[in-house]
């Protein structure tokens, strides 16, 4: 086994413990946040690896502690991609400041985001996890959907074994483009899902998708537009992906049930609301709607009054 081990500052401020509670029922073999430490399986080029991470610091002077464990010695250009990684997981670069003022006006959301000081939205290791994640929760509750995203790691994933355990990885375009539909429906996913996850990492090892072009365009308009040609991704699966792959703070899934019910909870006292009045309230929090649709999430999940 081998061990390397980094230390990383984050923008303050920043609570790890509240921005890592979105993890606690996650599956122990593949990410979860348990007893103030959350450990992930990472791929970085086929090498494999376990990220454990725990904060060493305060929320006003965040610091994290990284440690690396894997089976075989990493060369040090993948050990040196660990650190934006990490960045890119916990949105350590996020400032949160000018969010908190800008919402300032909302009295609800203001309560709420005092007592979720500190708080950052997670981001996936790469967009092309979100997207699938995000194909798979289509139109089945998040519970069904978890099962099948684990089955999909567990079945498709690289896997190491880290003091007597094993942990897998999310499976990477590679891993997933060239299996028998068969294979993917066995995790779960109907035949529909099944062909648009395929076809989504045949087309990028193909070139004919540039997750890393998408990635640069600078207007989030734009990257659902081009997002929404890819074929099995509408409105809603592009803009939960973006906001959960490139933190792109401005998407929010206004068709997405779960959220409609959380923002009723807090702003129409629990009655049915559309996407559009959904789209309505998210207004008033500009340029920052997704972060501000985690806040409400996070709020409900935690039982935060108001």
């Amino acid at each position: 086994m081998y061990q390397s081990t980094f230390n990383i500052n984050a923008n303050a401020p920043f609570d790890f413990d509240l921005s890592c509670i979105i993890f606690s029922d996650g599956d122990k073999n593949i990410r979860k946040y348990s007893n103030n430490h959350f450990w992930q399986a990472i791929d970085i080029n086929q090498e494999i690896m376990l990220l454990y991470v725990e904060s060493v610091g305060s929320v006003e002077k965040p610091e994290l502690k990284v440690e690396v464990d894997s089976e075989e010695e990493l060369f040090p250009e993948v050990l040196n991609t660990v650190p934006p990684l990490v960045h890119k997981i916990f949105n350590l670069g996020l400032d949160v400041h000018p969010f908190y003022e800008d919402v300032n006006h909302d009295k609800i959301m203001n309560r709420i985001t005092s007592q979720l000081h500190g708080l950052k939205n997670p981001s996936t290791a790469t967009l092309y996890e979100s997207l699938v994640d995000s194909i798979v929760e289509q139109q089945i509750s998040l519970k069904a959907a978890h099962s099948i995203q684990n089955r999909l790691i567990k079945r498709f994933g690289l896997s190491l074994e880290v003091h007597g355990k094993k942990y897998y990885s999310y499976p990477s375009p590679e891993d997933l483009a060239y299996l028998d539909l068969q294979k993917l429906r066995d995790c779960g996913l109907s035949f529909r899902k099944a062909e648009y996850i395929r076809d989504l990492s045949l087309n990028i090892l193909k070139g004919n998708i540039n997750l890393n072009s998408i990635g640069k365009i600078s207007s989030t308009p734009k990257m659902i537009e081009e997002i929404t040609k890819i074929r099995g991704i509408g409105v809603w699966t592009a803009e939960l992906a973006l906001l959960r792959g490139l933190s792109r703070l401005d998407a929010i899934p206004a068709d997405d049930i779960a959220l409609q019910r959380t923002i009723s909870h807090f702003y129409r006292a629990g009655e049915k609301i559309s996407s559009e009045e959904v789209r309505e309230i998210a207004s008033s929090w500009g340029s920052w709607r997704g972060l501000a649709g985690y806040y409400l999430i996070v709020a409900e999940l935690m039982n935060i009054k108001i």
